[in-house]
């Protein structure tokens, strides 16, 4: 980042996709000094589009990238490229170390970096991520409805997923992939919303002309799909932030990691808040920079706070001291 290392940013964003924009944008429009570090590897740029975002239906994930990026610097934002290998804390500021070797020296943080999508060790599964192996219903539910749809089961939760794509199909498969044994109750919900069950571990996937047409079992058996669901693990990517003492935690609901805050996204470390994937791995883009919007306002109301506080004690000190 070849910024003047001697510039003060009020806000300093870690993260340049939805939620980081967002907050990036609403910042610069309450006149703060803010610059948006990211490193372009946003969770979502391998999808050809972005769904449940009001007005962006079908857009590439890549433009509204762009679009957001414009408009942060429309406002007066800056945006940086690169990574940020550390934070640490002097007094009242926070000294961000790049991957270029520049500091970068800001009043607050933001955490909006994501998570990164641990996938299953399995053939063929990472090469078609995001085209026919999919993960978010809501995402990709109306892309594939009435197609042929395989769930590989990784724990319980993979029974409701199951269930849950019923919606868009009735021809969805679980395969159990020797991960996972129902419980009599399993059994009959998805008997009763005809969902296949098939026993046995998934060897690797049958793609035919860059196309999922199956997985393929140890036993040498093809079940059918035109599309797979996976669970993967959801991991931080906020490491950057261990020498503040603020550390990730493990997920409740299933493997991985998050940045854990209060609904406004501030952190238990002073000056930090976190907000998108970075501490909710379920948000969707619109959802994402909904929290991002949320986060920037508590930044700037803090931030408010403090400046006031400066005044108040520069206003005390009697003139000629």
């Amino acid at each position: 980042m070849a910024e003047n290392q001697d510039q003060v940013f009020d806000v300093a964003v870690i993260g340049g996709g939805p939620a980081g924009l967002s907050a990036g944008i609403a910042l610069a429009r309450a006149l703060r000094s803010v610059v948006v570090i990211d490193a372009g590897e946003q969770r979502n740029l391998g999808a050809e589009s972005v769904h449940g975002f009001l007005s962006r239906e079908g857009m590439s994930p890549r433009d509204l990238i762009a679009a957001g990026r414009e408009e942060l610097t429309r406002y007066g934002g800056t945006t940086a490229s690169g990574f940020v290998r550390s934070a640490s804390r002097e007094e009242d500021q926070f000294i961000l170390a790049m991957d270029d070797g520049s500091t970068v020296t800001v009043r607050r943080l933001l955490i909006a970096t994501g998570i990164v999508d641990e996938l299953p060790d399995l053939p063929g599964v990472a090469d078609r991520w995001g085209r026919d192996v999919l993960y978010c219903p809501y995402c990709h539910g109306w892309e594939i409805r009435n197609q042929k749809i395989g769930v590989l089961a990784a724990d319980p939760h993979s029974v409701l997923q199951a269930l849950t794509f019923r919606q868009w199909s009735a021809d969805v498969t679980i395969l159990l992939n020797d991960a996972l044994e129902l419980s009599a109750g399993q059994a009959e919900q998805l008997a009763a919303r005809s969902v296949q069950v098939v026993e046995g571990k998934v060897r690797e996937l049958d793609v035919t002309d860059d196309r999922l047409t199956g997985a393929i079992l140890d036993s040498g058996v093809t079940v059918a799909l035109d599309v797979l669901v996976v669970s993967p693990a959801a991991v931080s990517k906020a490491n950057m932030l261990e020498r503040l003492g603020l550390e990730p935690a493990a997920l409740q609901e299933g493997p991985g990691t998050r940045l854990e805050t209060d609904e406004s996204g501030r952190t238990s470390c002073p000056g930090v808040w976190a907000a998108g994937n970075a501490t909710d791995v379920s948000a969707q883009v619109i959802t994402a920079a909904a929290a991002g919007l949320r986060a920037a306002e508590a930044i700037n109301a803090d931030l408010v706070l403090a400046d006031t506080r400066r005044a108040v004690e520069a206003a005390r000190v009697p003139a000629g001291k």
